[in-house]
């Protein structure tokens, strides 16, 4: 893939791929930023709500990462699909593998109803914008939910997860993650000063960084994410003349 490169470049290259594909594991803190319309204070809560989520993550991820790597090597967590009950049965706790299989059922479930809430909530405000069909922007009465955006969307995971393999999705999906974060990167650099939390050179940094995880993602990611880019795109210009025309 690399045409000749050496040993060094493959495995600085692997780490990148790695660190791209995994980077849609640490997304769940962009959902709380999109519930900023449903708490008290968001310009307190969500930061400090982001920082705890954030810290307790890499926490937990180290933890198994040094456990897994520990009773199986890395060799041994390359050759299995399911390296977490591998590491169970590898320290003679084949009783618990179960246990282990269905918490991280549970724990994909949890995730799963962040996403949906997270970006329900993104749609709704697309569908304000007429970025997205208007019909999407129903608020529930009672519930104050945006219950159409997050219908459509539970219909469309469903249909993802019966007709797609899931791994192969991963890819794409780091691909939109990381160009979002790109474009939050960016949005940040323009803050005026009194807006602004941090330094400017975090954000070229981030939007930076982005960019680079990104290209080095598996090529069939980048094309499945450019074709879904250009599609997206080619909807909202035609929603955009729709509306124009009803204007």
């Amino acid at each position: 893939m690399l045409g000749g490169g050496t040993g060094a470049e493959l495995g600085a290259y692997g780490v990148l791929q790695a660190a791209g594909l995994l980077f849609f594991a640490f997304a769940g803190y962009a959902r709380i930023a999109t519930m900023g319309e449903e708490v008290r204070d968001p310009a307190r809560t969500i930061p400090r709500a982001i920082t705890i989520a954030f810290v307790v993550a890499v926490v937990v991820y180290a933890a198994i990462a040094v456990v897994t790597l520990g009773a199986l090597g890395p060799a041994g967590v390359a050759a299995t699909p399911d390296p977490l009950t591998a590491a169970v049965r590898a320290n003679g706790w084949a009783w618990a593998a179960p246990v282990v299989t269905v918490g991280a059922a549970l724990a994909s479930l949890g995730a799963l109803l962040a996403l949906i809430a997270g970006i329900g909530r993104t749609t709704l405000a697309m569908a304000r914008e007429g970025d997205l069909p208007r019909w999407l922007g129903a608020v529930h009465p009672r519930y104050a939910v945006p219950r159409r955006a997050e219908l459509a969307l539970g219909a469309v995971v469903v249909l993802l997860v019966l007709t797609v393999d899931l791994r192969g999705a991963i890819g794409f999906s780091s691909f939109g993650v990381l160009l979002y974060y790109f474009v939050a990167n960016a949005s940040a650099f323009t803050q005026p000063r009194e807006q602004r939390r941090y330094w400017r050179w975090l954000t070229v940094l981030g939007a930076v960084g982005c960019l680079v995880l990104v290209v080095t993602l598996p090529p069939l990611a980048i094309v499945v994410g450019v074709l879904v880019l250009a599609a997206g795109f080619a909807l909202r210009l035609a929603m955009r003349a729709r509306g124009s025309r009803r204007a």
